[in-house]
């Protein structure tokens, strides 16, 4: 997930994003030694390349990592404040479903509890291809009934929860909603969709947004669909949720990088949510590539973004 940026170009990312799409880039090249590294390298230089931007940013009153469910799936909870009635936002990594960690996303799921006010619960899923469709969406569906049921309410009595991931994640936060409303169970009160990966089907925006130049290539994401998806359930709507009935979903934000190749997906998506009657909230952000809320750091773009994503979240959850 990443891509090196061209001189002499017109760019049309905003600054900051390409500071941090160019340092990613850079960093993949110096971390890795131009063979074909298996899967565990990839995870570790993917882990050290992503390090620096998961620094600096809110301090938390509490956090901690657990096992949740019955699956025992590793979790992280962040508390910005000692309260556990906060409402709570359960947030699932993107990386393709291979790639990537809580640890890779820190900083953007604390600025969420912090912006937000809302205890965050990360969810460190299996990656595939060790773990494919649909282990993860089971895990992840897994957690959703742990916070309702067994945790402890001493550490979070939500009594509002909201489910939410970017890429991958966004697919798995969708799939749990369909798997919970396909099952009877209550779907969660909100979702936060941040440049999900919800079809395996090329679009226009993949030629447009798939060189050098953005952040995640065609191939990439192609390579990412056949590691996690067995062939037999490629039509499956829990692995690709535009196929999906999407009646009855939550009110749903969607973050949309106007520079990223899944852009067309994002917004067929919002289409279709709306279609199917669920309040839809479309943020879409020229300038803005795959990934580029993780360069909050150096981007006002990313940091009004997560501003934007942060109201909407505690104005839906306080209804």
């Amino acid at each position: 997930m990443h891509g090196g940026g061209e001189r002499g170009q017109l760019d049309d990312l905003e600054p900051g994003v390409r500071q941090f799409q160019q340092r990613v880039a850079a960093d993949y090249h110096r971390l890795s030694d131009g063979g074909t590294p298996d899967i565990h390298e990839r995870r570790r230089v993917a882990e050290l390349v992503r390090r620096p931007w998961a620094k600096g940013g809110p301090e938390m009153a509490d956090v901690r990592d657990l096992r949740a469910g019955e699956r025992q799936v590793a979790v992280r909870i962040y508390r910005p404040t000692s309260d556990p009635r906060l409402p709570a936002l359960i947030y699932i990594h993107g990386g393709g479903w291979m790639l990537f960690s809580v640890d890779t996303h820190d900083r953007l799921m604390r600025e969420y509890a912090a912006r937000a006010r809302v205890n965050v619960i990360g969810v460190d899923y299996s990656l595939a291809p060790e773990a494919r469709f649909p282990h993860p969406v089971l895990e992840a569906v897994d957690v959703v009934r742990w916070v309702r049921w067994e945790l402890d309410s001493g550490l979070l009595a939500p009594a509002a929860l909201a489910i939410g991931g970017d890429s991958a994640g966004a697919n798995l936060a969708v799939a749990a909603n369909l798997a919970l409303r396909d099952a009877g169970e209550p779907v969660l009160d909100a979702a936060l969709l941040n440049y999900g990966a919800f079809d395996c089907e090329r679009r226009s925006s993949h030629d447009r947004y798939g060189g050098p130049s953005y952040t995640l290539t065609p191939g990439e994401m192609d390579e990412f669909w056949e590691a996690y998806v067995p062939s037999g359930e490629r039509f499956n709507p829990l692995a690709r949720p535009l196929l999906a009935d999407l009646t009855g979903l939550p009110p749903t934000f969607l973050c949309v990088a106007e520079c990223d190749i899944l852009a067309d997906e994002n917004q067929e998506m919002a289409r279709r949510l709306q279609a199917a009657g669920v309040p839809t909230t479309v943020g879409s952000y020229p300038g803005a590539t795959h990934s580029f809320l993780e360069a909050v750091s150096v981007s006002p773009l990313a940091d009004r973004a997560i501003d934007d994503a942060a109201s909407w979240l505690s104005k839906v959850l306080a209804r």
